[in-house]
């Protein structure tokens, strides 16, 4: 079980395949499992580096105040671990956040990123946000937002209520405290007079029910060539919603790049 300390806390991440690299960065409530048919699919082409943020999964459960950029640097200090200089970064929600710092600050260490949810932005009202993580309901919480974040009946089906499941599959594990510390630290970030500036080949992804879908749309038109699409019937959480239709996206704007390692 692979760790980086780099950074100081140990963030936990898993590598799969080989090839070029591709550096996958969850959403907050998540944690690298939300990126699993992605994961599967793309490592039969690329080196694909699965990282777990600060308080997700085995990562360190950080109590003290951490900022995105922190975030970003712990990826960094990921990718310095396995040798790797260039990838392509594919985020969702706050990974999506990490993600865009990264095109910004290290462009030399970006093949092209896709932004699932796509704000420059955080919430704006994330103090209420960090009020409904509590400890003593944690797993309630969580799935809450998990719920907000799918489309329509996603979270009733049966396949849908099996996989938002896994992620309070160890609530007794996680730290209502340091969750609340990554939602402040994509709320107190903002990036969007700095899109004009990002020239690494972006990709905005929306479902149709994504609460960012406008702040997407806002991030493709100031961010030079980007492109974007939109998944029908999924929410913010539109990777684990409809993998085949984030693929149907992705590939081609890969292809276009010539990026794309697959048939």
């Amino acid at each position: 079980m692979p760790f980086s300390t780099r950074t100081g806390p140990p963030i936990h991440y898993e590598v799969q395949g080989q090839g070029p690299a591709m550096v996958l960065i969850h959403a907050n409530p998540f944690d690298r499992r939300l990126w699993l048919y992605q994961a599967a699919r793309y490592s039969a082409f690329y080196t694909v580096i699965n990282v777990d943020l600060r308080a997700y999964g085995h990562s360190d459960k950080t109590f003290t105040p951490f900022t995105l950029g922190d975030l970003k640097d712990d990826v960094r200090g990921v990718m310095a671990c396995e040798g790797v200089e260039k990838a392509i970064f594919m985020g969702v929600s706050v990974g999506s956040g990490v993600s865009m710092l990264m095109g910004l600050d290290h462009p030399e260490a970006c093949e092209a990123v896709v932004l699932v949810g796509g704000s420059s932005d955080g919430p704006r009202d994330v103090e209420s946000i960090v009020a409904r993580v509590r400890q003593e309901s944690l797993g309630e919480d969580l799935m809450g937002f998990m719920r907000s974040y799918v489309g329509p009946g996603f979270a009733e089906s049966r396949t849908g209520a099996l996989l938002l499941n896994q992620f309070i599959d160890r609530v007794e594990h996680q730290s209502a405290a340091t969750i609340g510390q990554v939602f402040r630290a994509r709320g107190n970030w903002d990036m969007t007079d700095r899109l004009a500036s990002l020239s690494v080949p972006t990709l905005v992804v929306n479902g149709e029910f994504d609460q960012s879908l406008e702040r997407g749309r806002r991030t493709v038109a100031m961010v030079p060539g980007a492109q974007h699409a939109m998944l029908p019937g999924t929410g913010h959480a539109c990777v684990i919603e409809d993998p085949e239709g984030f693929d149907a996206a992705v590939v081609p704007f890969l292809r276009d790049l010539g990026l794309w390692r697959g048939p």
